[in-house]
């Protein structure tokens, strides 16, 4: 008989029982030599417990830290919403296990007016961001740029001599900020054989195959990156390894390691409760594109940070200015029509003007300026990709925006 799927109830971590135990049983361990962590249904305990199977490096907060203002509303769980491609509204409360949601919180003009924990996950947990962490880089990129300390235009192998003879040759500051570059890497979550796939072998993300060969750290895998042939600048490509080269340049720029950076320019002056985690690799090299571990609660003071102009308004505006929609490519991401990709947020320009940080399996950070609403979101969806959430997701944040908006 085939195997029964899995849903959003049925994973449930807790319920599953994985990790229970003195000793777990052996049916109930999550073993990372097996790569266990990264594989459905495992990942519903794994996510909110990454530091239990990779190496990481810790970004201080200051223990300064205020808790946002709660204003809970029973009638937030009551908005109604059709997902795409369905025929009958459902509410948001319940689309919440049918996106495998870990937890959510939704702040409006500065108050937490929703938020719900599922499986293992709790207000005190470090889940995994994945892609979210994306964005950090790309607002401590404009903070730099802001102060005159990094210029866009520069070459990145005149701030990174060591990616000289690299596809990162001649593109700029710019091309790898918006994601514009024109390399022969291609990042399809669905293709063991693509590029992403020795990216995760170089991190040590997931056991490496026997006899592997290939390079061991990040920085040496970033030099084997090769040229497509094509000009930088002429169209967005997604490129988790842009990020990795972005976080290089601001290490290099500020003269420290990345967490520290991240820790001084986000982490602190955000107000962030607790610390965070970064997943590095083994020469501790941090996995920028997608390592970062952190409090939900955090995760959304970072969103009301930038919906606010917390931080520098210079960087704020530029990085609200988005991308250009005619360099995206509406093939690839058919429900995001009309988006754009700037400075490692996507922006949608039709909602709002509203702006996110996405990471595959579902993690959300989604800004709305007009309706004065973050929605911050951490979830285990079994397929990576942000199209299998997105149907649920996206209908859900434009009801949220109405319902909540003055």
């Amino acid at each position: 008989m085939p195997q029964e799927l899995l849903d959003g109830r049925s994973s449930d971590p807790a319920l599953m029982g994985w990790m229970k135990g003195n000793p777990p049983p052996p049916e109930r361990r999550i073993v990372p030599s097996r790569a266990d962590h990264m594989r459905f249904p495992m990942i519903r305990w794994s996510y909110s417990n990454m530091r239990q199977f990779l190496p990481t490096v810790r970004i201080a907060a200051s223990g300064k830290g205020s808790p946002l203002p709660r204003a809970t509303r029973a009638d937030v769980a009551e908005v109604r919403f059709v997902p795409t491609g369905q025929a009958d509204p459902i509410r948001f409360e319940e689309s919440l296990v049918e996106g495998f949601t870990d937890g959510i919180m939704v702040v409006h003009r500065g108050e937490v007016v929703f938020e719900r924990w599922f499986g293992v996950t709790g207000p005190e947990t470090r889940h995994i961001a994945f892609s979210v962490t994306k964005s950090f880089v790309g607002t401590i990129a404009r903070l730099l740029i802001d102060e005159g300390r990094l210029d866009p235009s520069n070459s990145v192998s005149s701030i990174l001599p060591e990616l000289a003879q690299s596809g990162y040759g001649n593109a700029t500051v710019a091309h790898v900020l918006d994601m514009t570059t024109a390399l022969d890497f291609s990042e399809d979550y669905g293709d063991p054989s693509s590029g992403i796939g020795a990216y995760s072998a170089a991190l040590g993300l997931t056991p490496r195959p026997e006899g592997y060969a290939g390079p061991r750290d990040l920085c040496s895998f970033l030099a084997g990156i090769r040229g497509d042939g094509s000009a930088h600048g002429a169209k967005f490509t997604y490129r988790t390894i842009n990020t990795e080269v972005l976080a290089w340049i601001i290490a290099r720029v500020e003269d420290k390691p990345f967490a520290t950076v991240l820790s001084e320019r986000i982490w602190q002056p955000c107000g962030m409760l607790g610390d965070g985690d970064l997943i590095v690799d083994e020469i501790g090299t941090p996995f920028a594109g997608g390592g970062l571990n952190l409090r939900l609660e955090d995760l959304a003071k970072f969103g009301e940070a930038i919906r606010t102009g917390k931080l520098p308004q210079g960087a704020i505006d530029a990085i609200r200015g988005g991308g250009d929609p005619a360099k995206f490519d509406p093939v690839r991401y058919p429900q995001l029509g009309g988006w754009s990709y700037g400075s490692q947020w996507w922006h949608s320009h039709n909602r709002n003007g509203a702006f996110s940080a996405r990471g595959i399996h579902g993690q959300t950070l989604w800004i709305d300026p007009a309706a004065e609403m973050v929605v911050a979101r951490f979830a285990s969806h079994p397929t990576a990709a942000n199209g299998a959430n997105d149907p649920w997701s996206l209908p859900a944040w434009a009801a949220l925006a109405a319902h909540l908006k003055p």
